[in-house]
């Protein structure tokens, strides 16, 4: 399951980044009608973010594995900022990237690290 979620959570952050991308702004914050399709579309994101943490902090504790409890933590909210700035575009390219990559590398460690559990 933590396999599963750790690969859909890297297909949905690389469409985010496509999002954020590919989106031209800026994106009026005070848009209600906005607000509510954010609100709706990112919900089950949250939702999807937050039963990843709980499964990977579980993986990381009952494992001798390369990721330290922190890196969930830490990943978790990269994810959700990366959710909001891929919709209000209100981060500089660069520190998105940051965001983007940090989390990518933490999700290719987990992975790694269940791979080396089955060989």
């Amino acid at each position: 399951m933590l396999e599963e979620n750790t690969q859909q959570l890297k297909q949905l952050i690389d469409r985010l980044h496509e999002q954020f991308i590919n989106t031209t702004g800026p994106i009026d914050k005070k848009d209600h009608e906005f607000f509510e399709r954010v609100k709706s579309e990112t919900k089950p994101y949250f939702e999807w973010n937050q039963t990843w943490r709980e499964q990977a902090e579980e993986f990381v504790k009952a494992r001798d594995v390369r990721v330290h409890p922190n890196q969930i933590k830490s990943t978790h909210e990269n994810i959700e900022m990366l959710i909001l700035h891929s919709y209000y575009l209100d981060v500089q390219r660069k520190r998105y990237k940051e965001l983007f990559q940090s989390a990518h590398y933490v999700l290719d460690m987990i992975l790694a690290d269940l791979n080396r559990m089955t060989d």
